[in-house]
């Protein structure tokens, strides 16, 4: 596997497409100094089988077709999957896990994803997380979430086909309410996170949950390939 060199004009979705502008803000960013030396430091320190890798370390674009009717929405990067590879749900255990599922449903070419040079591609779906770095311990503080909301509401902005939103985790799902509730007036109290549960929106988007394809998660059956399945095939049902 040919490792991806991180420079941000070589990034596809920073050099070219609809949402480059946005990307281009998004990688620069150091607006949270926490979470820019740690993502930094894992950069640096790397983890022993990725030592021939040079690690992005910066903050990570979205994925996939702008136009899609679908997205899923997760944390963040981790720290030695987006983190390392410049891309959400690459490259780690929870990637390895998701995009098998997503395959299996026809809604990815490929069962895996393991850089930017690999050839995946999605079938009408997007992807990003609400936080854009790895944060320590996968535990944002609610400063560093509101840091980054307004490049996650940009993105919003500009997925206008979205009609079903898969937020993976409770965070993400969320942050995803949080960005509705700027123009809706409703309880967050109201939309309680979890597997499998599915709210229709006030402008007419259903916002559905999903437990985190984490391997803490799927190692303690919490979380198993039949139960991501039978979600995916529910929403595909509803986006046609």
């Amino acid at each position: 596997m040919t490792n991806f060199n991180p420079r941000s004009k070589d990034h596809p979705l920073i050099k070219s497409g609809s949402m480059s502008s946005l990307y281009k803000e998004v990688v620069k960013c150091e607006s949270c100094p926490r979470i820019v030396d740690f993502r930094k430091k894992v950069a640096l320190e790397k983890r022993k089988q990725f030592m021939d890798w040079t690690y992005w370390g910066r903050p990570i674009p979205g994925y996939g077709d702008p136009k899609a009717s679908l997205l899923l929405v997760g944390l963040a990067p981790a720290a030695h999957g987006g983190n390392r590879t410049a891309r959400v749900f690459t490259g780690d255990k929870s990637a390895d896990f998701l995009i098998k599922c997503l395959f299996k449903e026809g809604l990815a070419n490929q069962p895996n994803s393991d850089s930017l040079n690999d050839g995946l591609k999605f079938n009408n779906i997007f992807m990003t997380t609400v936080l854009k770095c790895v944060p320590p311990k996968d535990k944002p503080t609610a400063e560093e979430l509101s840091n980054c909301s307004h490049y996650f509401s940009r993105e919003m902005e500009m997925l206008k086909n979205v009609k079903v939103i898969l937020a993976l985790g409770k965070i993400g799902f969320d942050g995803c309410l949080r960005y509705f509730k700027k123009d809706f007036d409703f309880k967050m109290k109201d939309f309680l996170f979890g597997h499998d549960k599915h709210y229709v929106l006030p402008n007419g988007k259903t916002l559905w949950g999903s437990y985190h394809p984490s391997p803490r998660n799927v190692n303690t059956g919490r979380m198993n390939e039949d139960m991501m399945r039978s979600l995916l095939k529910k929403i595909k049902r509803n986006i046609d």
